[in-house]
């Protein structure tokens, strides 16, 4: 696989089960047994863990939004730095909604095997996000 062919298939995730707020469309782009190595809290192993995290996601910030800042590819890795936006609006990792309006970036690299998202490794500014939420002082 092409790291063009690689990018394809991570902006398809982007668009179609992030943007699209469809935890569903992940099946086709994402391994069954996908390996999340960096888990999120509470992320359970492979492509439904992924998919029940991602629909916790999209409850607290229904308004979520996914850009993409660069990418870069090389053989079946893809590196994607990253911003994302949203209400928090229920509860999330333990906190209660807010109300609060966030902007969260970071970097995620994905690796694509025959046209599947494998593994990942996001690594996101939680530490901007908890205090845009007020859950730690600024």
């Amino acid at each position: 696989m092409s790291g063009n062919d690689g990018v394809e298939v991570v902006n398809r995730f982007c668009d179609e089960v992030i943007n699209a707020h469809n935890p569903a469309a992940a099946e086709g782009i994402v391994a069954d047994d996908f390996i999340e190595l960096d888990p999120l809290p509470g992320q359970d192993p492979g492509r439904e863990g992924l998919q029940r995290w991602l629909a916790g996601w999209f409850e607290a910030f229904p308004d979520l939004a996914w850009t993409t800042e660069e990418q870069i590819a090389s053989g079946d890795k893809v590196v994607t730095r990253f911003f994302w936006t949203g209400t928090h609006k229920q509860d999330f990792m333990g906190i209660p909604a807010t109300g609060k309006q966030v902007k969260v970036n970071g970097v995620v690299i994905d690796h694509v095997v025959d046209g599947l998202m494998v593994d990942s490794r996001m690594l996101m500014n939680a530490l901007t996000m908890l205090q845009q939420l007020g859950a730690i002082p600024a």
